[in-house]
């Protein structure tokens, strides 16, 4: 098994992930929530890296992208902030 677990600096939370945690054949986990300080620049690092990432979009307050994981998993970046740097 091997686990990659990231905390943000000054957060009571963290994400683990990594090869071995679940069944090999267990459903793709959909809408995994990753909140951000600037989503334009954070979808941007990910497009570069190969990351499918949706467009932004904007929800009254909260900016949205939905970003997937060839495994089938799904990530939903938010951020509070609105949209910064676009």
């Amino acid at each position: 098994m091997r686990i990659v677990q990231l905390t943000p600096p000054g957060s009571a939370c963290s994400i683990a992930f990594g090869v071995g945690m679940t069944r090999p054949d267990a459903a793709p986990v959909r809408g995994i929530p990753l909140v951000v300080d600037d989503i334009a620049a954070v979808r941007d690092l990910l497009r570069t890296r190969g990351v499918d990432v949706g467009p932004v979009r904007d929800r009254g307050g909260i900016s949205s992208a939905s970003a997937s994981h060839p495994g089938g998993d799904t990530w939903e970046l938010q951020s509070l902030a609105g949209v910064r740097g676009a």
